[in-house]
């Protein structure tokens, strides 16, 4: 079994989705006391969060690459950035490293298109959905990208920092939530892509009609998958 460096704490809540996640699936595929072999870095959130908001994107992909080589030190075999967002400095991490990164937006559309998907509505942060990193490389697989309208975009980006992130869930939030979804799937979308890693704490398929895809189930199957390759 290879060991999977995971770069998490962009929420530690989201983290211990990923931890949780991977262990189950190497249990379901080898049985047993089996579990993963793995180091985890978690980063203050606080830290990034205020890179994020500042826009000092190199200063966060400087500290993402530094904890990315930390990693590697400590044996990991290839890399796992636990969080949507931070993608966004995904190259500053890949070329700190000589182990390689399995990228979360080619996992999520690698699993759109085997669902037989192509249009998908998009959530996540502002970052995410508003700037191109993300959605121009779901778009390099071939597929056609929404995200919602100004104010419903601020009303998920909201949840997630002053909600998820904080580990509150409620109701009354998804219920928005699936509203911004319908008027997704009024404009067209297929599928929706549960682009950030909190968001599975507040939407499953259960609250949604056309098919879901939570990018941190996708992204933890994928790295066992790489793992025991």
């Amino acid at each position: 079994m290879k060991t999977i460096g995971l770069i998490g704490g962009m929420s530690w809540e989201s983290s211990i989705e990923y931890y949780r996640l991977i262990n189950e699936e190497v249990r379901r595929r080898l049985g047993g006391l089996h579990s993963a072999e793995c180091v985890m870095y978690s980063v203050d959130f606080a830290d990034i969060e205020a890179m994020q908001a500042e826009g000092r994107w190199d200063d966060a992909g400087s500290r993402l690459a530094e904890v990315a080589r930390r990693l590697e030190l400590a044996g990991a075999d290839f890399l796992v950035l636990c969080t949507n967002t931070m993608h966004k400095v995904a190259d500053a991490v890949e070329n700190a490293v000589s182990v390689p990164l399995l990228h979360l937006g080619d996992t999520t559309a690698d699993a759109v298109l085997r669902a037989g998907v192509q249009r998908v509505g998009l959530l996540g942060t502002g970052f995410t959905m508003e700037q191109e990193f993300y959605r121009d490389r779901l778009a390099s697989h071939g597929l056609d990208v929404s995200v919602p309208g100004p104010e419903d975009r601020d009303l998920v980006h909201r949840v997630i920092y002053d909600e998820l992130c904080l580990g509150v869930v409620r109701d009354e939030s998804r219920r928005a939530y699936q509203q911004v979804i319908g008027r997704l799937i009024d404009a067209g979308a297929q599928g929706i892509i549960l682009g950030c890693t909190e968001i599975e704490l507040l939407i499953g398929q259960e609250h949604v009609a056309v098919p879901v895809f939570p990018t941190t189930r996708l992204h933890a199957e994928a790295a066992v998958a790489a793992a025991l390759a």
